[in-house]
């Protein structure tokens, strides 16, 4: 027994020696300074990974404005000079922003590749995207949306309402459920007729209880999601992996044609999958699962964090309620529990800058969102001020907690300030600066440039629409006030906005 793990030990050590002496990469004239880590393939992953923000202020420290890390695999060349970014946006020739997020879908998501150049699809994606989340096609989404919120908040919750009693419950549970349930409802459409059917409390309760299932099902899958990013097979996971094809079950293009009032998006990515690809049933299925984690995984923390830091600031919460209340009254919609419901349309949405900063500045603290591009072909990067080499197949990468974060730009930063992002009229604010320069890039949570995320403008009249009507029907406060704010689980670094490390009690009961 001794010997074999002292064979085996040493085999070990001997193995580590030869990737040290022989396997690493060795840095070339005129290429960033490089971090290779210490242990083979993770590299600098685990100290990543730890404290993103943390690790990169060292590197940059030690480096300057631009450095190479070898983590799980890949070489990531980290750009930190926001007065840079622009050069990066201009490198399309030589950069690729799709390669990155089409290999990332199908690792995680289980169909094969989406790259048209890859011959399963010639669907543009990106721009089936922008069709169906912006422009008119928004209006939809948005009056769907509104209906859903209400539906679930009032309706579909009701055993839990009774005039005059507080209900307690989890923050982030509250806002899970609520905002899964509206969000599935105004994409997915609904499997009953509320206009024309005799049975349709039963079919209501029973449609509650599939999505509630389906929920659970995303939560288990959506918790193993940065390992699948990270390269991990879905198979070392078996509960999560079990929850994803129950997901792609549901979504079924068979079953998805049994319910109403299906989103264009979705109404368009089945026509395209059914004449675009060569996926087989459970592959189409598995894209439409793709386009509902897209549509929660943000979302549903970023609705979390958005009302918790209303709830600990009285003067945020006082703002943002007399906003919601002038908007309301201008347009003439009454808060009613008598079954009228309110309708707010998306210009009335778009005219509210205070609700607008509040949404900013709880994402600016708690998104950890990561810009990427993926060398074409050997190329040298001009940067401001310096050029440097860039391989090919390597990974040249923006992090925007490096600007959310940085008191040169935000005073104060790791405080919330709900009015931040407006300007003494009260109005949008767009004049950051750092060293005395205004700076084009400083609040990026949805990235930049043409990979920008597509649905940013329905994500933002979601949260705006769930905070309307929290503050028109309920009655909302902490259990605690003096609860501390959450950490962040930094194990999602890289993928938009971090959730809460605990959940924190609130109660809310009706409005009389």
């Amino acid at each position: 027994m001794f010997l074999t793990s002292w064979i085996w030990g040493t085999a070990i050590i001997l193995c580590c020696a030869f990737w040290f002496l022989l396997g690493r990469r060795r840095r070339r004239e005129c290429e960033p300074p490089l971090e290779n880590g210490f242990v083979p393939y993770l590299g600098c992953a685990l100290q990543f990974g730890a404290n993103p923000l943390e690790f990169l202020r060292e590197k940059q420290k030690k480096h300057g404005h631009i450095f190479t890390c070898h983590v799980a695999g890949k070489y990531i060349h980290f750009l930190t000079d926001p007065f840079s970014y622009h050069a990066l946006m201009r490198q399309g020739k030589h950069l690729d922003w799709k390669k990155f997020h089409f290999a990332t879908s199908a690792k995680a998501f289980g169909h094969r590749s989406i790259d048209p150049a890859e011959g399963n699809t010639t669907e543009n994606f990106h721009q089936t995207f922008i069709r169906t989340l912006q422009g008119n096609a928004l209006d939809a989404l948005v009056e769907a949306m509104m209906e859903n919120l209400q539906y679930v908040m009032l309706q579909s919750r009701t055993p839990k309402l009774q005039s005059n009693t507080w209900v307690t419950e989890g923050l982030y549970t509250f806002c899970c459920q609520v905002m899964f349930e509206s969000g599935f409802l105004t994409l997915f459409g609904k499997e009953f007729n509320s206009s024309n059917d005799k049975n349709l409390s039963s079919k209501q309760e029973t449609e509650r209880v599939r999505i509630l299932n389906a929920l659970e099902h995303f939560k288990e899958f959506d918790r193993i999601f940065p390992a699948l990013v990270a390269g991990l097979p879905i198979h070392l996971f078996k509960s999560a992996h079990s929850a994803r094809e129950k997901l792609g079950e549901a979504l079924l293009h068979k079953n998805l044609l049994k319910r109403d009032n299906l989103s264009e998006l979705v109404t368009l990515r089945m026509f395209l999958n059914d004449t675009l690809s060569t996926f087989d049933d459970m592959e189409k299925a598995k894209t439409h699962v793709a386009v509902l984690w897209a549509s929660q995984a943000n979302t549903i923390p970023a609705t979390f964090w958005t009302l918790f830091y209303l709830l600990k600031n009285p003067e945020a919460m006082r703002a943002a309620a007399k906003e919601v209340q002038s908007v309301l009254e201008s347009a003439e919609e009454s808060i009613s529990l008598d079954g009228k419901r309110i309708s707010l349309n998306r210009k009335q949405l778009d005219n509210m800058p205070i609700l607008d900063s509040i949404i900013k500045e709880a994402m600016r603290l708690s998104s950890a969102s990561m810009t990427f591009r993926v060398a074409k072909e050997d190329f040298t990067l001009h940067l401001e001020n310096d050029f440097y080499n860039i391989r090919k197949d390597d990974i040249v990468a923006l992090y925007p907690p490096l600007l959310h974060f940085d008191p040169e730009i935000y005073a104060d930063p790791l405080t919330f300030k709900y009015d931040r992002f407006l300007n003494e009229n009260g109005e949008e604010k767009t004049d950051f600066y750092r060293n005395g320069r205004k700076l084009k890039y400083y609040y990026m949570p949805f990235g930049t440039g043409i990979a920008k995320c597509p649905g940013r403008l329905f994500a933002v009249h979601e949260i705006k629409q769930f905070l309307t009507l929290m503050f028109s029907y309920f009655e909302i406060e902490l259990v605690d006030n003096n609860v501390e704010c959450p950490s962040l689980d930094q194990s999602r670094a890289g993928l938009g906005i971090l959730q809460p490390s605990n959940d924190v009690d609130f109660r809310y009961r009706l409005k009389c």
